[in-house]
């Protein structure tokens, strides 16, 4: 199927959508009476101006506080954010430290240190570039606004999927406190709270901070130790201080700061029946692992943030500087088993042809940035912004390789070097063109350059047996990005809106040497998106809906070949990438006392390049390639395949059922999250196939107190479904599994 011709089907979704919900949801809800719930005004900061959602012609899905307090139930990391608002993935090969995000199926499976991703990460207006930044523990937040599709104009490089924009509370002259405690299965811990208050004269302050600890529960079936992995210890902190006097000037300081120590993700060798994609209980069992090697990681975290805003009049100008550092080594047990089955060497669970026992360290990383923009403060028919952005990065990556089947020493090291500039001037604005119809647009130039240099001291005994280089790589582009939308009113609080959108990613550079000579190279990628949809608030403000259709085109796009008979990772352009689907966020009061809280996402995409082959599975994992062969010996091609780790579908729905009593209130919140199959690389079998995944959460609690107080039950995947999430492709049927059931109590205490 063509699925550009399919957009004509998503529009006929979106046509029914917007004509039958603003019918039937006033129906369903007739019987609530005049003291029903309203639903609060939903404002965001996706252009860098506070607007009302329904007003931004952009795809945006926001959770608000209570949402997060529900899915976050326990100890996760960044990830509990899969799936939770359509058509966003997120996903890890390294655990609670570098998760990789996914919009509408267009992401990155690369896993080193210097990998790029087309989804930005924005936390407090500060890019984090790096994604060992981006998984920062979400504590003491705002909102969360997942803007979909090429922010290339205000935003820039390195957004051409979108953006996970996140705002932590700010401080103000009111003084408010709050503490969350949480104790539950594997002895997983949760201590978070924030104080915040006034000190006169404009000046407040806020100090927030989160503790998570799970204690080791996966028992080392090789070494006989019990309790061994799948713990961890995670410290953060985020201190504020904020100046506004209600003058001309106002600023605000952050400092914030991460520690994570524990267990590397678990890989398990040969979980993957062979022909099929579900798992081999002769060799899995959720609490044991086969190890012979070490698996750890540790990490440290520090930043801040300025902001400083001058109010000219008619426009603000607003300058934000951002500085980040990351200090992180990470080792684990690879091939996920034992012994080495081409050394003669015992071995297992399975057959494990060779051992694989890495890590991979982030030093002397330091990224600064500094915006400066100037914004109109006008009531006027035009609104405008124009900004400059400045970006600079520079980094170190040592990865190591260890023997573990003959006493774990090491025995490959290679070092990378990377700096990294950009620059950018951007401006955009709205017009009135009459009291139904806006018209915006927007413009960007960006300069990015890149210097790499590489070098191995060590090779390991799976690469050539001599040191190399050092090797020099330098890459630069310039490239203008653009968006121009439209926003019709048909009624009060319904509108309809249109948006071509642009994107830039810059030329990435890939230095996995330790276990090869070559270094790859990808030039920029480019991408288009067209988009049309609905927002709409209905049923006296109980309800409301926002739908889309949409789809899109990378050129030269970037992927990653991992792993395969190569056994390296290379990052490859394909001629084109596309995808079309749409998209449907919507919530409303049923009654009084339940809130509906539904998303859906679909998404087809296409790699389209006749010419673009990639090394399978070698012959000794034994996986079913699906694809024909390449022209190339021992390839396959990849031609008409799914973007990995895009599937076609997400949904999740909430139920928050509150009943009040004398002192407060009780409740029942219920959760699903599902996501359809999907593959975990870019050629198609049988065995890198993830099987459809549905996880349901559950909370039963009191509140009490006038409001102040908390107390609930709660319960994660509490049908404890078990799916292979992740493989490792080169040594065997390696897999990953997502987390077991949990279960937990906890306390809230609020003071304001």
């Amino acid at each position: 199927m063509n699925i550009r011709n399919s957009l004509c089907n998503y529009l006929k979704v979106l046509v029914i959508t917007s004509t039958v919900l603003p019918i039937c949801v006033p129906a369903v809800l007739a019987q609530d009476d005049a003291t029903s719930g309203l639903l609060e005004v939903v404002t965001v900061t996706a252009q860098k101006r506070t607007e009302n959602v329904q007003d931004v012609p952009i795809s945006i899905s926001v959770l608000n506080p209570e949402q997060i307090y529900t899915i976050s139930a326990g100890v996760p990391d960044i990830r509990f954010l899969n799936g939770r608002v359509a058509n966003l993935g997120v996903e890890s090969s390294f655990g609670r430290v570098f998760p990789r995000f996914y919009i509408r199926g267009y992401g990155n499976t690369d896993f080193d240190l210097n990998a790029s991703q087309p989804v930005s990460l924005v936390m407090d207006e500060v890019v984090q570039e790096n994604a060992a930044l981006k998984g920062f523990p979400v504590f003491d937040v705002e909102r969360i606004e997942v803007l979909r599709g090429p922010q290339g104009t205000v935003f820039g490089r390195n957004a051409p999927a979108g953006v996970v924009k996140i705002e932590s509370v700010k401080p103000s002259e009111e003084t408010s406190a709050y503490f969350r405690g949480s104790y539950g299965s594997f002895s997983a811990t949760r201590l978070e709270g924030a104080f915040g208050t006034g000190f006169g004269n404009g000046w407040s302050t806020r100090l927030s901070a989160i503790y998570l600890h799970q204690a080791d529960y996966v028992d080392n079936g090789y070494t006989g130790e019990n309790n061994q992995y799948a713990g961890f210890d995670e410290y953060a902190a985020r201190f504020q201080l904020a100046y506004d006097n209600g003058g001309s000037f106002s600023g605000l300081f952050n400092l914030h700061y991460r520690n994570v120590d524990g267990s590397a993700i678990l890989f398990r060798a040969n979980i993957i029946e062979q022909g099929t994609n579900n798992l081999n209980h002769d060799n899995y069992d959720r609490d044991t692992v086969y190890f012979d090697g070490q698996n750890a990681q540790d990490m440290d975290q520090f930043g801040g943030m300025l902001k400083l805003n001058w109010s000219l009049g008619s426009a603000t100008l607003t300058s934000v500087t951002g500085y980040e550092s990351v200090d992180l080594l990470s080792r684990g047990d690879i091939d996920g088993g034992y012994g080495c089955g081409f050394c003669g060497v015992p071995n297992g669970p399975g057959f494990v042809p060779f051992g694989s026992e890495s890590g991979d360290g982030l030093n002397n990383h330091s990224q600064w940035t500094e915006e400066i923009r100037l914004t109109s403060d006008t009531s006027g028919a035009f609104d405008w912004l124009l900004g400059f952005f400045y970006f600079d990065e520079d980094f170190t990556i040592d990865s190591f390789s260890y023997n573990s089947v003959f006493g774990g020493g090491l025995d490959g090291q290679a070092v990378q070097d990377q700096q990294a500039k950009s620059w950018a001037f951007f401006a955009h604005g709205d017009y009135d063109v009459s009291d139904d119809f806006v018209l915006g647009a927007g413009v960007r130039y960006s300069n990015d350059e890149k210097d790499w240099s590489g070098q191995r001291f060590l090779s390991p005994a799976a690469a050539p047996p001599y040191p190399l280089g050092p090797l020099y790589v330098n890459k630069d582009d310039s490239r203008v990005t653009w968006d121009v939308s439209g926003t019709y009113t048909v009624a009060d609080d319904v509108n309809f809106y249109a948006r071509v959108a642009t994107g830039f990613r810059a030329p990435s550079i890939q230095g996995r040497i330790l276990f090869g000579d070559l270094v790859s190279v990808a030039d920029s990628e480019t991408s288009i998106s067209y988009e049309f949809g609905i927002k709409a608030t209905v049923a006296d403000g109980r309800a409301r809906f926002g739908a889309n259709v949409f789809t899109y085109t990378v050129d030269d796009a970037q992927l990653t070949a991992v792993g395969g008979l190569a056994n390296t990772q290379t990052i490859i352009n394909a001629n084109k990438v596309e995808g079309s689907g749409f998209e449907l966020d919507a919530e409303g009061y049923l009654t009084p006392e339940l809130l509906l809280t539904y998303s859906i996402g679909f998404v087809v995409t296409e790699i389209k390049d006749k010419n673009l082959f990639v090394f399978p599975c070698p012959p000794w994992v034994g996986c079913t390639v699906l694809d024909p062969p390449g022209s190339v010996p021992g390839t396959v091609s990849i031609d008409g395949n799914p973007l990995p780790q895009a599937p076609k579908i997400s949904s999740n729905l909430v139920a928050n059922w509150r009943h009040p009593v004398e002192d407060g209130a009780i409740y029942v919140i219920g959760d699903w999250v599902y996501r359809s199959k999907m593959d975990f690389v870019l050629y198609e079998a049988e065995e890198y196939r993830g099987a459809a995944l549905s996880e349901v959460g559950l909370r039963i609690g009191y509140n009490f107190g006038d409001g102040s107080q908390d107390i609930s039950l709660f319960g994660r995947n509490i049908f404890d479904t078990t799916r292979n999430i992740y493989t490792i492709d080169f040594n065997n049927l390696t897999g990953v599994v997502n987390d077991p059931r949990t279960f937990g109590i906890e306390y809230n205490y609020t003071y304001q």
